[in-house]
């Protein structure tokens, strides 16, 4: 129930990405420092962070030892998330993209085959390759259903162009989310807490942000203080507490990809948040019964992905038992 927990409230953080980006693009702000500048904020408050706990020193012994999967994954996990996500800001309003990034839930199901989990056995622990959880991605279909419906909804008012660099980007950033997010997991091993993690991949991840926003000085000029100020928001609302929130609820769960996959599902519920948050802040236009159809959908369908993983464990248990 606590990685639960732990999820719906990174959810409702992560929200604030979806609203405060398309402020930023309805204000005339470059998806360059949308993206990058969250990253630039996060280090200041995450050292603070990790140096208060004292962790400084081992997080920096881990990150000189395995340098290049730490450059490597926190590309994935971070760069190839956030900056398609902020590009997607350009071309179609938050709750779009945020119910768009619910596929996260079924790209994370199909990268299990990709990792190792951990299943108890009579003889004790035993690490066997993932699985495929097909009741899961069953359930899964609902969510994906009620993103096509909202996707035919609002194509009517947008170009295929527009629909395209609107939803593709996401699609990417919804598989490079949970693969850096895991591989990072196996990287540090359990040796780092989330707090550690969450630093290390930030600071890794400079190098992306440093050439992006190099580039943005040079084809968009520097970013109003308006932007500075709202993506500052954003590197604590979503860059600090929901990442950290997010990280320990898989954390909690690491090793069991359905209880994994269960965890990330509860990122569709921030769909609703940004709804809301787009009526109330952006005095945006109502969804169409359509869109609400599809959103429904999208939310039922994480109900039933979870209770189909939670019943799941509960038969495994009991057949470990009956060994």
């Amino acid at each position: 129930m606590r990685p639960m927990i732990l999820g719906t409230l990174a959810a409702f953080f992560f929200a604030f990405t979806f609203i405060i980006n398309r402020s930023m693009e309805l204000e005339g702000g470059s998806w360059i420092w949308s993206a990058s500048l969250r990253y630039f904020f996060m280090v200041p408050f995450l050292l603070l962070l990790v140096y208060g706990r004292k962790n400084l020193k081992p997080l920096f012994v881990e990150m000189k030892n395995n340098p290049r999967a730490w450059l490597l994954w926190s590309f994935v996990g971070f760069g190839l998330f956030y900056g398609p996500i902020c590009f997607s800001a350009a071309y179609a309003p938050g709750w779009l993209i945020a119910s768009t990034w619910q596929i996260t839930i079924i790209s994370g199901s199909l990268l299990a085959p990709f990792f190792v989990e951990t299943v108890m056995t009579q003889k004790g622990q035993v690490k066997i390759k993932g699985r495929i959880p097909k009741k899961g991605m069953a359930m899964s279909s609902l969510i994906l259903l009620g993103i096509i419906l909202m996707q035919v909804d609002h194509a009517d008012s947008l170009s295929k162009v527009e629909v395209f660099l609107g939803v593709i980007p996401v699609i990417v950033a919804s598989f490079a989310y949970p693969l850096g997010n895991r591989k990072m997991m196996d990287v540090c091993g359990g040796r780092l807490d989330v707090f550690q993690r969450v630093l290390g991949m930030t600071i890794a991840s400079m190098p992306f942000w440093i050439v992006l926003a190099i580039y943005g000085m040079f084809t968009v000029g520097p970013p109003s203080i308006g932007q500075s100020v709202q993506s500052g928001i954003i590197a604590i609302t979503s860059g600090v507490i929901a990442t950290i929130l997010f990280f320990r609820a898989t954390d909690l769960v690491r090793g069991n990809m359905q209880k994994l996959g269960n965890v990330e599902a509860t990122q569709s519920i921030s769909v609703l948040f940004a709804v809301i948050g787009e009526l109330i802040l952006l005095k945006a236009v109502l969804p169409s019964t359509v869109s609400w159809t599809g959103m429904i959908l999208v939310m039922a369908g994480m109900v039933f992905h979870s209770y189909v993983s939670h019943k799941g464990d509960i038969l495994d248990g009991k057949k470990v038992s009956a060994q």
